[in-house]
């Protein structure tokens, strides 16, 4: 409900569209619930409010339900909190739509002292010239849709019918949400980790770094010590200058011990987020760190994402190999009957193994056969000639390889319909020999070059005027592009400086961004973690050279 609404019946402002209204109006129900249960209510468990504040499960495990006039409910998650409130209880905000803040320190603060109240960040949507909620005027906003001075509320918040202690749990909870000290915020520092794993290509892993040093370097320039808070006509507004500190958490051994490694690394340099960072054939256990830790995994370089998009604090570019093996997996559905089956061709350890796992459970709904041969150690000619033997007419070769084993190629199966991941091969740099050019079809989960050739020139100049050499574009872009998001979403949050916020408010920007390197949109809706969704089937034009003539549209699969 946007925040002129309370106190004043919804009126004074726009009304949201239709669709917007359920969610935020009954996230604002429960963004209103009374702080503490009466005397002698029954005991609640300790995570009935969370529940209730992020999924809309009563402590029953009844889905919540919300009432308007005329009958209109929400129900379970589309009436939980954070639906609106978000994750973070700081609110959002869409257009003229502003999603209050409800956390217990602005909800129940008193607000006429705010304008000079230097101990509380500004956080859009805070209405500082009112007086607190208690717990009687939030039980009746609930129950009666009547706010602190009896004023009837709009009709889009929902009626809540909650017995006193359920009432208490969500107001404890809410007390609890996002208080105490940051990890990584100091009173002149941000301290940023990026990860690195012990199989990472020592290339790329360069590239990356080389970025992100010059990149902290240059917001290092100009800190000059902390600067006073800003002041607004609603109030103290918070953007202390800051240090940026970057920490390299570079991993060592088998995957199984990295958890407990970056476990040990927070906990002798606690970090508010990881920045970037670079993987190999897994990336899964820094997943599990990051979702495990509640610490937000922004946007690293990784071919092999982990697909959980019901986990909060990892958010990748795309679903990279994944999502190759969804765009193969369109085209061959649409080859008609003459296909008999899918011959798969991978390094065996190597991302093209997950990515021909993943083709062939899309596969198996089809009734095609799906066969997998693994490379292994040994010279590429011979095994790869291998792997292909047998291969003919009515069979589609998926090629998951390296630009070193295409370049060892045998000449290609007759008949055989060919796709190679243009993400391992190195896109059009993709040193395919002229034979399988002609027949080749490549997955292109990016913007064409020719169509981000102008977006281009933004990194790559600053590449150029920091003396940074190009040793691996993509990664290089990608990194600089997560500085750059993460910069400017820091830069919107002022000093709020909360970990779920610095998600959702990444969440909120990327759809706006109109310069996003290699791709052509990026965006986040709650609940989705890949920011960028599709990708293009290309062929090469001549049997040299690096052009490249789609053969669809952008798909998102």
């Amino acid at each position: 409900m946007p925040a002129a609404a309370i106190g004043r019946g919804g009126a004074g402002r726009p009304g949201p569209s239709p669709g917007a209204r359920a969610g935020w109006a009954l996230a604002l129900l429960a963004a209103l619930l009374p702080p503490a249960a009466a005397a002698g209510a029954p005991p609640v468990s300790a995570g009935a409010g969370e529940r209730l504040y992020r999924l809309g499960l009563l402590p029953s495990g009844r889905p919540l339900r919300g009432e308007r006039e005329g009958g209109a409910g929400v129900d379970g998650p589309d009436a939980a909190c954070a639906t609106c409130h978000r994750r973070s209880g700081l609110g959002s905000w869409e257009g003229q739509t502003v999603i209050p803040p409800i956390i217990g320190r602005y909800l129940f603060r008193p607000g006429a002292r705010n304008v000079e109240d230097v101990n509380l960040p500004h956080v859009q949507g805070y209405v500082p010239h009112r007086e607190p909620y208690t717990d009687a005027s939030l039980a009746r906003a609930i129950r009666e849709g009547r706010d602190r001075e009896g004023r009837r509320l709009g009709i889009l918040m929902p009626r809540y019918r909650l017995d006193a202690a359920t009432m208490a749990s969500l107001i404890a909870y809410l007390k609890r949400l996002t208080v105490g000290p940051v990890p990584g915020v100091t009173s002149d520092t941000l301290h940023f980790a990026t990860v690195v794993t012990p199989d990472a290509d020592p290339v790329a892993r360069r590239g990356m770094l080389d970025v992100l040093e010059q990149f902290f370097a240059d917001k290092n320039g100009g800190y000059r010590g902390e600067s006073p808070p800003l002041r607004s006509p609603r109030g103290v507004m918070y953007r202390v200058n800051r240090k940026w500190q970057l920490h390299v958490w570079v991993l060592s051994g088998p995957p199984e011990t990295w958890e407990r490694q970056l476990l040990d690394r927070l906990a002798r340099e606690p970090v508010f987020a990881v920045v970037s960072g670079i993987g190999g054939a897994t990336w899964a256990p820094v997943h599990r760190f990051c979702e495990h830790a509640a610490v937000p995994c922004l946007l690293p370089n990784v071919d092999l994402p982990v697909v959980a998009e019901q986990d909060f604090y990892p958010i990748y570019f795309s679903k990279g190999v994944l999502l190759e093996a969804q765009l193969v997996a369109r085209q061959l559905q649409a080859g008609g009957p003459a296909l008999r089956r899918v011959v798969q061709v991978f390094r065996k350890g190597d991302v093209g193994e997950g990515a021909a796992r993943a083709l062939q459970a899309q596969l198996a709904a089809t009734g095609l056969e799906g066969v997998a041969r693994a490379v292994g150690s040994g010279p590429a000619g011979p095994a790869l000639a291998a792997a292909l033997a047998g291969t003919g007419a009515g069979d589609a070769v998926v090629l998951w390889l390296r630009p070193g084993d295409l370049k060892a190629l045998p000449a290609p199966p007759p008949g055989s319909a060919v796709y190679l991941s243009g993400l391992m091969g190195k896109l059009e740099e993709a040193p395919l020999p002229a034979a399988w050019r002609g027949i080749a079809r490549m997955t292109y989960p990016f913007d064409l070059p020719e169509q981000r050739r102008v977006r281009m020139n933004f990194p790559l100049g600053w590449f150029s005027v920091q003396h940074i050499p190009v040793v691996d574009e993509r990664v290089q872009t990608d990194t600089y592009l997560a500085c750059v998001i993460l910069s400017e979403t820091l830069g919107h949050m002022l000093d709020s400086f909360v970990r779920d916020y610095l998600v959702e408010r990444v969440e909120a920007m990327l759809s706006h961004r109109l310069v996003n390197g290699y791709y052509p949109r990026l965006g986040l809706a709650p609940g989705q973690r890949f920011a960028s969704k599709g990708g293009y089937v290309v062929h090469f034009a001549q049997p040299t050279g690096a052009r490249l003539l789609p053969d669809t549209g952008w798909v998102a699969p």
